[in-house]
């Protein structure tokens, strides 16, 4: 009685080749996907957690956990993203490696570069424009313009004699001396008299804006619209506007000033830090 193989070279039924018993082990064993994306489950990782950790792009985690690695551009490449993620979900490559290995026909040989795998490393990053700098370049730019228009303001001369008068700017030589013999001094206090201005021709509106209990910024402009003043007024200080028609005005802090129009006082109680704006045209004034 033979205990060895059949004459016919036919093996016993329980003396036959391990294959079936390994395409059993196979069936029951995940898949490299299933693999990973279990493990990643279980570590409480998301698909963006992994790819953040590991720089592989969240469209080939996706692609391997459901087992298509067409993505990877390369075997070569799909062994090292698995290696990759593997370690990512804290779990051993090797059987992984082993199984894809079992799938593929083993290790491939070296394949070209495809850019989807090292070039998503090295790939800088694309940054737009710096707002952060322009904002800021612009603000300083801003605070800038308003120092040098409230310097400018406050270094001219408080005289009470100076007009600012729409559409027909009169010129003067800086620094030419005053004769001595010419009209009296007009009296710098931030409080003129009525005989101050008292002379204002007839056929044009003369307002006279003077700082008395504090400083105010100030604008002024013509019939036209055309500016003839903007700044700050500083306490003492005095600015006389003239126009053939009309003035406006715009008190930043209304109850800092004191206004006199083709020779008379105004008497309207303006409050501390009240903003008014203001029309004088000829005859009595009018506050419009």
């Amino acid at each position: 009685m033979s205990i060895g193989n059949s004459p016919d070279g036919n093996f016993p039924e329980d003396e036959r080749p391990f294959e079936d018993d390994r395409d059993e082990r196979s069936a029951e064993r995940p898949s490299i996907g299933r693999a990973l994306q279990q493990a990643r489950i279980d570590a409480g990782l998301t698909v963006d957690d992994v790819s953040n950790a590991t720089r592989v792009r969240i469209a080939i985690v996706h692609a391997i956990e459901q087992d298509d690695f067409a993505a990877c551009g390369g075997d070569v490449y799909a062994r090292g993203h698995i290696r990759t993620l593997a370690r990512a979900v804290r779990i051993d490559p090797a059987p992984l490696l082993e199984q894809f290995a079992d799938a593929h026909g083993g290790r491939p040989a070296p394949t070209p570069a495809a850019p989807l795998f090292e070039a998503e490393r090295i790939r800088p990053e694309r940054r737009g424009p710096n707002w952060t700098a322009a904002m800021v370049a612009a603000i300083v730019a801003v605070i800038g313009f308003v120092g040098f228009t409230a310097f400018n303001g406050g270094d001219e001369d408080g005289d009470s004699t100076q007009v600012a008068e729409g559409s027909t700017p009169t010129t003067s030589k800086p620094g030419s001396p005053t004769p001595k013999n010419d009209k009296p001094d007009v009296d710098p206090k931030p409080e003129p008299s009525d005989s101050a201005i008292a002379a204002a021709p007839r056929d044009k509106v003369t307002v006279q804006v003077s700082a008395a209990d504090g400083r105010s910024w100030i604008s002024a402009k013509d019939h036209n619209g055309q500016l003839l003043w903007d700044g700050l007024l500083k306490q003492g200080q005095t600015k006389t506007f003239q126009d053939s028609s009309k003035i406006d005005l715009v008190l930043g802090d209304a109850g800092a000033i004191q206004l006199y129009v083709n020779g008379k006082k105004i008497e309207d109680d303006f409050q501390p830090g009240q903003v008014e704006r203001l029309t004088y045209t000829k005859g009595d004034p009018e506050v419009g």
